[in-house]
């Protein structure tokens, strides 16, 4: 905050133990709050264990999982701007649903206790309740009253009988023994009660969410900024689609496919371009993209070589870690922090690039936008391939499902970037040995099970 309105704030006469920093001064905090950032995270917090080669799966995601927190901050929307957005805090329901016991059917309502024995002709009250329009009275025992669905059930009334069971006379109804007492009503609150927690922190918000919490009178919502996403792709070889290539050129497919990618999540996409071989260069773009991004996503310079720069970078600014993954395809991974700002340094192969980025940097994000981890749902299916796999790597192959059978592209080819398009999901094979054949069970995971 402004130093002078700390100044104003801490100016107070007051005993100490009656002293309450900032009374008087609630809406400029509360103001003040909605900047409020999370602490940054640690230099060290994709730095791997001593003596750590060869990181599996499983080990990387718990270390991602344990080590990274929300870095956005937060803000309050109406509820029709809240779709999709993450809230950072639990919401309560503002008052019951339903508010007031009603009637799930058209038909006619009437004290259950007031019921003799055998068939029943009832006079009915006159008027009738309906939805938004309440009966003005009390319906007196042993009569009946019109009553339409969603209407609030008025005084005398607890059970109400469908209008095809009943025969209607002048002036009454006729029907059968037999109906149990509080038959076709809602009770008030049955649904939830007010002040119950509706929705949890850290819940992306669906439609059917709005529902609930339109339902229960929450009209405004605390919500986590929007993570904002920077993508950058890296090689002297790139050239835009539509641009001239010449022999060793190629267009770059990486930056659509991930910017793709994070709009799909919900995220704001920050395009940072194409950057050349060029260390300098690149670090001039680290330095434009933290201050629009949040978190940077490369693809390409990620390993060891000469002309690997993003790894080179993240060396030099003391916070570099690559994470040699059991895993096929990808295996290096460049995870470091550029000024504070999370990088993750992806492969440069697009089919790798995708692998890591929907089974690594996707929950990642997830955690890093205030949300919970992703954990992407699969179900096993009968294979219709044939594959035996060695041990040590775990393996993710482009499938889709047809025929409740999990078919697989025909190359498993890195470079073979028809594939992804062709596929509509993965195939997770596990670490150890496999002989797949057709019918054996299969890990299927849908791409949709990602977003």
């Amino acid at each position: 905050m402004p130093a002078d309105a700390m100044r104003a704030m801490l100016n107070m006469n007051a005993p100490e133990e009656g002293w309450i920093m900032g009374q008087g001064f609630e809406d400029k905090l509360n103001q003040a709050a909605e900047g409020l950032r999370p602490p940054p995270l640690r230099d060290d917090c994709f730095a791997l264990p001593a003596g750590v080669d060869w990181t599996p799966v499983d080990e990387a995601l718990d270390m991602l999982r344990g080590r990274l927190h929300p870095v956005v901050g937060q803000e309050t929307l109406p509820l029709s701007k809240a779709l999709g957005r993450v809230s950072a805090n639990d919401l309560k329901a503002l008052r019951a649903n339903p508010p007031q016991a009603n009637t799930a059917v058209d038909g006619y309502g009437f004290a259950h206790a007031s019921l003799g024995d055998g068939d029943q002709v009832m006079p009915l009250t006159k008027g009738r309740a309906a939805a938004g329009i309440a009966f003005d009275g009390t319906v007196p025992e042993g009569h009946a009253l019109r009553i339409l669905t969603g209407a609030a059930l008025p005084e005398g009334v607890d059970t109400v009988i469908l209008q095809e069971d009943v025969t209607l006379g002048d002036g009454a109804i006729a029907f059968r023994a037999g109906i149990k007492p509080g038959a076709n009503t809602r009770k008030a609150g049955e649904d939830v009660q007010a002040g119950e927690v509706i929705l949890r922190e850290g819940r992306v918000l669906t439609p059917a969410d709005m529902a609930l919490c339109a339902a229960v009178g929450v009209h405004e919502v605390p919500v986590r900024k929007r993570l904002k996403v920077a993508v950058i792709s890296t090689g002297d070889e790139l050239r835009e689609p539509g641009q001239v290539v010449e022999k060793g050129q190629i267009f770059d497919a990486n930056r659509p496919m991930l910017g793709g990618l994070v709009e799909r999540f919900g995220y704001d996409l920050v395009d940072m371009g194409r950057v050349p071989d060029d260390r300098d260069a690149l670090r001039q773009t680290f330095d434009q993209a933290i201050e629009k991004a949040d978190i940077i996503l490369t693809s390409g310079g990620a390993s060891a070589g000469d002309e690997d720069h993003v790894s080179a970078l993240l060396n030099e600014a003391g916070a570099m870690a690559e994470w040699r993954i059991a895993v096929k395809p990808g295996r290096p991974l460049a995870l470091g922090l550029w000024n504070g700002t999370p990088v993750f340094g992806l492969p440069g192969n697009p089919v790798a690039a995708m692998v890591c980025t929907l089974v690594f940097a996707r929950p990642a994000m997830s955690l890093l936008a205030g949300g919970k981890w992703q954990e992407p749902q699969g179900f096993n299916i009968p294979a219709a391939f044939e594959k035996k796999k060695k041990p040590g790597r775990r393996e993710y192959l482009r499938a889709r499902v047809r025929d409740g059978k999990a078919e697989v592209f025909k190359s498993e080819g890195s470079g073979r970037i028809s594939g992804l398009s062709w596929a509509e999901g993965l195939v997770e094979l596990p670490d150890q040995a496999a002989h797949i054949t057709p019918g054996t069970p299969v890990r299927y995971i849908p791409f949709s099970s990602f977003e």
